[in-house]
């Protein structure tokens, strides 16, 4: 990654409305539709080290999510996983696409988990009365490290603290040395975040005072406790192809959240890949395309 790709990655980027307020993002390549989840606190750059590979096979989708990276920050908006499950339907619809695998990471989950849970209501109603709403119809999910189960996901101190009441100054009195401390006690030790990434992610979290939302947008930890119902169970009934691609060394989302995973959902497809941390698709994105790869690989031997 360079300076030169980062502004090019903006610069390529496109604006959907949501709401009225404007989304940055991405699509290229040629294939099957490939939408893409960012995590916390993020955005869709965080695709880019396996885009190349991505978009030879794949046309692909990868928005920054209201309230992160390069699109709208409003102050008064009502950020949850369900708008922002609303906001990828709606750019979706808006490309004329109805069909596509999801790739996603962190945060990104959640919204997966939502649009598994959605399409599963949809099947549901179909085999039913035969007829049911227009939502967007999932050929295969593919989790990076996410709080997919409530009862796993390990808070970071200062998650915690932008969940609580004194979340709003913890967001105005952000700096970079926290945050790059912050970032680096995710990342596995061997492969911690470049000082160009760190600048990078800060950048994008600075755009339109993006920090001072940030208490808001961390309200997904709550909606996890309340809708675990709806999206654990979607896990747990669906007939869609689910793989979870884990760094095992992740504090918040590694090994434990794998072996809750294996536990809960029937014929579990892992992969763990040794030493990485929290964001694999940064810390060795040419593993985590292998393992995407060779999922889809195996989908489509059996689709034959």
């Amino acid at each position: 990654m360079s300076a030169a790709d980062f502004q090019r990655w903006r610069a390529g980027g496109k604006v959907y409305r949501h709401r009225g307020h404007a989304i940055f993002y991405r699509v290229e390549g040629d294939g099957p539709t490939l939408l893409t989840l960012h995590g916390f606190p993020s955005a869709s750059w965080d695709w880019w080290p396996m885009w190349p590979e991505l978009t030879r096979r794949f046309r692909v989708v990868a928005a920054d999510l209201i309230g992160f990276g390069w699109s709208a920050k409003p102050r008064d908006h009502g950020y949850s996983i369900l708008d922002q499950a609303d906001l990828n339907e709606g750019l979706m619809r808006e490309l004329g696409l109805e069909d596509a695998h999801v790739l996603a990471h962190d945060y990104g989950d959640t919204i997966a988990q939502e649009l598994l849970a959605r399409h599963e209501d949809v099947a549901g109603r179909r085999a039913s009365t035969g007829g049911g709403p227009r939502t967007l119809r999932l050929c295969s999910v593919c989790f990076l490290n996410g709080g997919l189960f409530p009862e796993t996901h390990r808070p970071r101190f200062v998650q915690r603290v932008l969940a609580s009441p004194l979340g709003g100054v913890m967001g105005r009195l952000s700096s970079k040395r926290l945050f790059r401390s912050g970032m680096t006690a995710v990342f596995g030790p061997k492969t911690p975040p470049s000082r160009e990434f760190i600048d990078e992610l800060w950048t994008l979290l600075r755009h339109d005072d993006g920090h001072r939302v940030l208490h808001l947008l961390i309200g997904y930890m709550a909606e996890r406790r309340r809708h675990r119902e709806r999206w654990v169970g979607a896990l747990q009934r669906t007939q869609v192809p689910l793989r979870v691609i884990d760094g095992p060394v992740d504090p918040i989302s590694g090994a434990h959240m794998v072996a809750r995973f294996r536990e809960l959902v029937r014929d579990a497809d892992v992969v763990e890949l040794p030493g990485i941390g929290h964001y694999p698709q940064i810390e060795d994105p040419a593993g985590v395309t292998r393992a995407f790869l060779e999922f889809h690989d195996r989908l489509e031997t059996k689709s034959r």
